[in-house]
C-alpha cells in the first residue's frame, strides 16, 4: 500500500484488496450509500470497486483511497480523484464516502482538502468535478467549505444532480486567500 499523504486526524493510501471486509461494511450501509448511483454495494461489489480503484492506480496514477483514522489505524471510508464520464467527456471526478459515526465531524472536508491539493499541486490536474445531488446537504456544505462554488444541474445516470467545477486557479486563489492564524 503507498501512503498518498496525511492530514491532522488521517493517513491517506492505497486502497488494497485486504481493506475488502471493512470497506464492504462501509459502503453496505444504506444511509452510506443513500445518494449513490450505484447503490448499496455487497462484498462483491466492494471487490469490484476496489479492483477499479487499483486499474485507476495503475493507469491515472489517481483514484478512491483509504481514510484511515491516526488514532486507531481504522479504515473510516474512501476520498479520491478519479476519471469519470460526464456528457461523452472523461473528467476528474472527486468522490469520498464516510462510515457514518464519522459524519459531522469535519473529517470529510479535511480528506476533500488534502485529495484536492495532491491533484492540483502533485498531479498538476487542470480542473477537478464533484457530482452531488442536490438534496444531499452535507455533500453540498463539504463542496461549499473547501472551495466548490458555481454548478450546472445536469442528468447523470438518470438522477438530477448538481456538477461543480473546480479549476487549478481557483485552487490556487484559495489557498493564497487561507489565512494561517497560528502566526497571528
Amino acid at each position: 500500500m503507498v501512503q498518498i499523504c496525511e492530514t491532522e486526524r488521517l493517513i491517506i493510501r492505497s486502497l488494497s484488496l485486504g481493506d475488502l471486509p471493512e470497506l464492504a461494511d462501509i459502503l453496505s450501509d444504506p444511509e452510506v450509500m443513500k445518494h449513490s448511483v450505484k447503490g448499496v454495494c455487497d462484498e462483491a461489489a466492494t471487490r469490484k470497486f476496489i479492483e477499479w480503484c487499483l486499474a485507476c492506480y495503475a493507469s491515472q496514477g489517481v483514484g478512491p483511497w483509504a481514510l484511515i483514522d491516526k488514532q486507531t489505524s481504522e479504515l473510516i471510508g474512501f476520498c479520491g480523484v478519479g476519471p469519470e464520464k460526464v456528457d461523452d467527456a472523461e473528467v476528474i471526478n472527486l468522490g469520498y464516502r464516510l462510515a457514518k459515526r464519522y459524519w459531522n465531524k469535519g473529517i470529510a472536508s479535511e480528506a476533500v482538502r488534502a485529495v484536492l491539493d495532491f491533484a492540483f499541486v502533485k498531479k498538476q490536474f487542470h480542473s477537478v468535478f464533484v457530482i452531488i445531488e442536490p438534496e444531499h446537504l452535507a455533500s453540498l456544505r463539504v463542496a461549499e467549505k473547501t472551495g466548490f462554488s458555481s454548478f450546472e444541474s445536469i442528468d447523470f445516470h438518470g438522477r438530477s444532480v448538481r456538477l461543480y467545477r473546480m479549476t487549478s486557479d481557483q485552487w490556487e486563489s484559495d489557498q493564497d486567500n487561507i489565512v494561517d492564524v497560528t502566526s497571528e
